[in-house]
């Protein structure tokens, strides 16, 4: 039975915090007034104006309870209840436009209760407008209910004074379980969602963040919902405990209930038609719209959620865009991208800069008890079309995954591949280095679009962007050891099956080895002998499945690891040089620290930051040396500005265990050497890029929707004016002058 309350209807717009949690000797709108000083140029009603008021349908419980300021003009008010106090600030003979809509400045056709309304606003047929502080030239229009309760906490995950543990609204991310839920507030970036939702054997560390959490936000009751200057809201239903910035745009929404809006006159959000949004965050510069269902969910600054997306139980980064289909319990790092229909992704962490393509379904619960699997994914993941893949799963940096339907779980650590399931032969296929072999276009531009698009008013995190960084190159590292286990197995194998002898039974020894195998991998593929390349190289802890795991052009991939461990080293010194200023080599490698094991390094919500320093900051929380979220934000902060020596240093520490060169005691002829190594490196990336786009100008398959070359080039544009690729060129041009100085600088040559 629904409980009904019946309350004299003098009450009606008072007692709006109840008695118990009111502070001795406070009023009710000491909290209002805290949020929004009252004007000194309040006064109360004079006589002619209620009157006035009155004579243009116009009714209130006490009119004394209505002030106004200045130069009151009654005659913009009309059909208007009021209840409770009311203070209304300048109206004067003006209309106000937007996007074609011309509205007179007053108040007409509505009920307020208890509100500050600000200068030259409009509002218009808002059936209920209670407990909000209006801002300045704001246009209010044909809304249901526009009201804040007394406990409203606009999206954040604290609980008010009196209220229970049951209530608390957390993010259940990751992990259907709930696990690893976290406790949303306004501000949360994606490295404190990702910070909090890890090491959830660490109790202390998590009753510290769940305690910075709770600091986010007032617990006190009686804060009025506000809508900031210059917003416009037209044609909504229900807007119920909603934080509203300035300069939003809100048009035919049927619910937003328990959110915060940011918005701002330099990044402006957006909610359109037929919206229900329901316990959530809203970052800066979001664009929200067609029949989005999102609960439970933050999304950072600068993302989109259109054509009935749903988003539940998430955490949506900066950048990224999702259309037309569902996630569930997901922490998704910046520059996402899900545009097309019928894709699903659940409990999933990826790192950033992935798309999903139409009808792929990411995480599945089939192949267990329960719904507690996970699946995390390095930058740059790319499910192609209808795939579906199962948890647990974990990927690298840079898989894509062709179209199929994986049967078990999958574990790839070698970045920059193309998974494929053949079904005919009944085994996993993994192509290391595909990017780089067949679509260094792709590879190249989305690193490029996705630094171009950053449009975050904060950037209190460093993301980064660049396809190769500590954690692609440090896996790239680990991916050259992997090659070489397979190879030197897959040898060892394939001797066993041309002649069981004692020599090949005794080789067969070195299975269980590791490091005596490394060594003999490493040697197979340094010798490169062609009828090594025709073998079968088989791979093991792929797959959870007894088939067989083959990875295709392994020597040509082991070849390309390599040489982007020098490329990306030599482009780190060529960085780190334009910030110094060194006479010669030795000047430089005095400044170099010895080389050491590379430091691990961890994606922390699109920022890298090496795991040493992480651990740190754990510690110092454990310490109370870290005292909320901003002393983490400021880590993040101070970390962004150690790390492209940081990086250098990592990239140095990988070339050093990769290939043994230590640049700090290399001699001039040997950097010399890496210098040019380096370039023709970026030659073959930059012919790469061309060639990967040109082979769509080439496809018969492709050119024959159109009637001739010249309908083609109209269409598609020509290959020669590719605006990313001629930028490329450039780039290339610059690295090549910069070696070349380089060089003749330091007399190398």
């Amino acid at each position: 039975m629904n409980q009904i309350i019946k309350t004299a209807l003098r009450n009606l717009g008072y007692d709006f915090i109840p008695a118990e949690f009111l502070p001795e000797g406070k009023d009710e709108y000491y909290l209002r007034n805290e949020q929004k000083k009252p004007s000194s140029s309040y006064r109360h009603l004079k006589l002619d104006e209620v009157e006035e008021l009155k004579k243009n349908g116009n009714k209130s419980d006490d009119w004394n309870m209505v002030m106004v300021t200045g130069n009151f003009l009654p005659e913009l008010i009309h059909q208007c209840n009021f209840y409770g106090l009311v203070r209304i600030g300048k109206l004067e003979p003006y209309y106000l436009e937007f996007h074609n809509l011309r509205r007179p400045v007053g108040l007409y056709n509505s009920t307020i209760i208890s509100c500050d309304i600000g200068n030259n606003v409009v509002v218009d047929n808002v059936s209920y407008l209670s407990h909000y502080i209006v801002g300045n030239d704001v246009i209010l229009i044909n809304v249901n209910e526009i009201a804040t309760t007394d406990h409203a906490k606009f999206g954040n995950g604290i609980l008010k004074e009196g209220e229970p543990e049951s209530i608390r609204i957390e993010l259940e991310i990751c992990n259907e379980n709930g696990g690893r839920s976290i406790i949303p507030f306004d501000g949360m970036l994606p490295g404190d969602a990702w910070l909090f939702s890890r090491y959830r054997d660490n109790r202390m560390l998590q009753e510290k963040l769940r305690f910075f959490s709770n600091q986010e936000t007032d617990h006190r009751r009686g804060f009025y919902g506000t809508i900031g200057d210059r917003t416009v809201i037209k044609n909504c239903k229900i807007i119920k405990d909603v934080k509203i910035g300035t300069d939003a745009y809100l048009k035919g929404a049927n619910k937003l209930k328990n959110l915060t809006i940011n918005s701002s006159a330099d990044s402006k959000t957006q909610i359109g038609e037929g919206c229900e949004l329901v316990n959530g965050i809203i970052g800066n510069g979001c664009r929200i719209f067609y029949g989005v269902k999102a609960v439970r969910f933050i999304l950072a600054s600068n993302s989109q959620l259109k054509y009935g997306a749903r988003l539940i139980n998430s955490y949506l980064g900066n950048n990224s865009t999702i259309s037309c289909c569902e996630v569930l319990n997901s922490l998704i790092f910046p520059a996402h991208e899900q545009h097309h229909n019928n894709s699903f992704l659940c409990a999933s962490l990826l790192m950033g800069q992935t798309n999903m393509a139409a009808g792929a379904t990411v995480g599945s619960n089939h192949n267990s008890r329960g719904a507690d699997g996970e699946l995390i994914a390095g930058r740059g993941f790319w499910p192609g079309l209808c795939v579906s893949v199962k948890h647990n799963s974990r990927f690298a940096s840079f898989i894509i995954l062709a179209k199929a339907d994986y049967p078990s779980e999958l574990d790839i650590p070698l970045p920059f591949a193309l998974v494929s399931n053949d079904v005919s032969n009944n085994e996993l296929v993994v192509m290391p280095a595909y990017w780089f072999l067949h679509n260094m276009y792709a590879l190249a531009r989305n690193a490029w679009k996705y630094g171009d698009r950053d449009k975050r008013p904060d950037k209190t995190q460093l993301l980064e962007y660049d396809y190769l960084a500590p954690d692609s190159v440090h896996e790239l590292a680990s991916g050259i050891e992997h090659l070489q286990l397979i190879a030197a197995r897959s040898w060892l194998r394939h001797e066993a099956l041309q002649s069981v002898t004692e020599n090949k039974t005794n080789s067969l020894n070195l299975l269980s080895d590791t490091a005596k195998l490394k060594g003999y991998g490493k040697e197979l593929l340094e010798k490169n002998d062609p009828s090594f390349s025709s073998i079968l190289f088989l791979a093991e802890g792929f797959e959870n499945s007894s088939r067989r795991v083959r990875i295709n052009k392994l020597v040509k991939a082991y070849a390309i690891y390599l040489e982007l461990v020098i490329h990306h080293a030599i482009e780190q010194i060529l960085i780190h040089l334009k910030s110094g200023h060194f006479n010669g080599l030795n000047e430089f490698q005095k400044s170099l620290p010895e080389n050491k094991k590379p430091e691990s390094w961890l994606n922390a919500g699109g920022q890298l930051i090496k795991k040493s320093s992480l651990d740190k900051l754990l510690l110092d929380i454990h310490q109370n040396r870290i005292g909320g979220w901003q002393d983490i934000h400021a880590f993040y902060l101070a970390e962004a500005q150690q790390y492209p020596v940081d990086k250098l240093n990592h990239a140095l520490d990988i070339l050093s265990q990769v290939h043994g060169i230590s640049i700090k005691e290399i001699d001039q002829e040997g950097f010399k050497i890496l210098l040019q190594k380096s370039l023709a490196t970026a030659e073959w990336i930059t012919k790469g890029i061309y060639n990967s786009r040109k082979k769509d100008y080439l496809n018969p398959f492709r050119k024959m929707v159109y009637e001739n070359q010249a309908e083609m080039d109209e269409v598609t544009g020509k290959l020669d004016n590719n605006t990313f690729i001629l930028n490329q060129d450039h780039v290339f041009e610059e690295y090549q002058q910069a070696i070349k100085s380089l060089i003749q600088k330091w007399r190398l040559d």
